[in-house]
């Protein structure tokens, strides 16, 4: 019997499921397939296509130099290549790794090819799927925190037999600073293209169809081995400060203490727990402070796997979740940040029109609380950030965005709405200082008060969206602290507020 293996764009580790599940290598026969059909669902960033398919490529290379026989297939699609494989080397049993993403995985059911297809449960995650739905079916609420701490017990990480290492399970309270005075920021650690990225990069170049952003320069980790210096470069030069400052945003520092890892684990390059395992070696031999190492492993062992854990169990109606009926069209702007005048929102478009990349809360609450307060569709924000991301995936977009950064799915997720006005972008980033708007103007009163042309846009949507809401939100318990400084507006202010958000949408859908 002949085995097929057929590797998939996001699955680039030796140790695979699918790989792993043949313990010889004769009569197997493995392929990797670049489809130019299935990138152009959407205008994806063309530093996203270099990175896998460069990634896929050298993992082609790899897998020859280990004894496998394997074929590199770029096709319209994926079909005709795997039944040309298939029939070519009589593969009686076709083995894939389960895909991460719901929608690849009909694509692979209904496949028309002369083998049977057997599925292979998922490896590259901590938490196994019904791993993850046995917790879920235990409570009436799925909290991250909960599944978080789950987490840390079962692993034994960052813990004192049954208590936490510290006495609390969590420091975010101590990672919000803003860095003040001059920056000393570590150098990030980038990479040249070698010949294989260079070909890709010129494939991509000479693709005819809509692609976003800007292609060069390429400098992202292609290979694990490229992979492991990032990391290592990570836990020696930027863990010790990611704590203070995960959460500040200043002009010109693209990446500040942030580890850039999240491409390399969400391809296969990385493990999770690998990288969890060698941050808490770290901070065991190097004493270095707990509240960067707890929230580093929080976003991985906490968020990462507790947004892919909700994505699987949620069913296919969770991708159309629009608890506010938002439904003005994303502007335009965010395909190109050279159309906005918000220097909040033109830094981070930029940023990720030139690299791919944004750090967290530059994705949280510059692009979703704006999106979000603003009244934008759900589909179409989570449909752009899909397509502009380096590290994004259907099962990182759906829960990260729609749940947790635009709350359209009505809480399941989180626990509050993550809105906030300019006061918070001024607070965590340098944005305010040069930008056109003044972050203290919330809207021109009767009176004059306040200049109308300075008014930042995200001081009248936000209580323009509080306003609007203000029968849904109250249900949210945290929420009753804001609404209550809601309701100490008078009428004329909040009709002005209302005037001054509907002439900005119809303004944008004018031009």
């Amino acid at each position: 019997m002949n085995i097929g293996i057929w590797v998939l764009g996001d699955q680039i580790n030796i140790n695979q499921a699918a790989l792993q599940s043949c313990t010889e290598k004769d009569n197997i026969f493995v392929i990797m397939i670049e489809s130019l059909e299935y990138i152009q669902v959407r205008p994806y960033h063309q530093q996203k296509l270099v990175l896998i398919w460069s990634a896929m490529r050298h993992f082609v290379v790899e897998l020859r130099q280990a004894g496998w026989k394997v074929k590199h297939a770029i096709s319209t699609d994926f079909e005709t290549p795997l039944k040309h494989w298939i029939e070519t080397n009589q593969i009686t049993e076709l083995r894939v790794m389960k895909p991460n993403d719901k929608p690849f995985l009909e694509v692979i059911k209904n496949l028309q090819v002369p083998c049977s297809i057997k599925i292979i449960p998922n490896n590259l995650f901590i938490w196994h799927e019904t791993e993850f739905q046995a917790w879920a079916r235990k409570r009436k609420r799925l909290l991250m925190e909960d599944f978080y701490r789950e987490g840390r017990k079962r692993l034994k990480i960052l813990m004192n037999q049954n208590k936490p290492v510290g006495e609390k399970w969590n420091f975010d309270k101590e990672n919000r600073k803003y860095p003040k005075g001059k920056l000393n920021t570590p150098e990030t650690l980038w990479f040249k293209p070698d010949e294989i990225t260079r070909e890709v990069i010129n494939q991509v170049k000479d693709l005819n169809f809509t692609k976003y952003g800007e292609i060069e320069p390429f400098r992202w980790a292609v290979t694990r081995q490229q992979a492991l210096q990032v990391l290592e470069n990570f836990i020696q030069y930027s863990l010790p400060n990611f704590g203070d400052y995960q959460d500040a945003m200043v002009t010109g520092e693209e990446t500040l203490w942030h580890s850039l890892l999240s491409p390399y684990i969400n391809l296969g390059l990385l493990h999770p727990l690998e990288v969890i395992k060698k941050v808490e070696s770290a901070y065991h031999n190097q004493q270095l402070k707990l509240n960067s190492v707890e929230g580093f492993i929080r976003q991985v062992l906490g968020w990462r796997e507790y947004m892919r854990g909700v994505y699987l169990v949620m069913d296919d109606e969770y991708s159309q979740s629009n608890w506010f009926n938002h439904n003005h069209p994303l502007p335009e702007f965010f395909w190109d940040a050279n159309k906005t005048d918000m220097n909040c929102l033109h830094q981070v478009l930029i940023q990720v029109q030139n690299t791919g990349y944004a750090h967290h809360i530059q994705r949280l609450m510059v692009l979703s609380n704006f999106a979000l307060i603003s009244g934008i569709s759900p589909q179409e924000v989570e449909n752009w950030f899909h397509a502009a991301f380096i590290d994004a995936y259907d099962w990182v977009m759906q829960t990260n965005v729609l749940g947790m950064g635009l709350f359209a799915d009505g809480g399941i997720l989180a626990s509050k709405p993550y809105a906030a006005s300019a006061n918070y972008i001024n607070k965590m980033s340098d944005y305010c200082k040069d930008c056109t708007y003044d972050w203290k103007v919330r809207v021109t009163s009767p009176q004059g008060q306040g200049n109308n042309s300075l008014a930042c846009p995200f001081n009248y949507f936000y209580w323009d969206f509080l306003a609007r809401h203000r029968d849904k939100l109250k249900s949210q318990g945290r929420m009753n602290f804001v609404l209550a400084n809601l309701d100490k507006m008078d009428s004329e202010t909040l009709d002005n507020i209302r005037l001054k958000a509907e002439k900005w949408h119809s303004q944008k859908t004018s031009c």
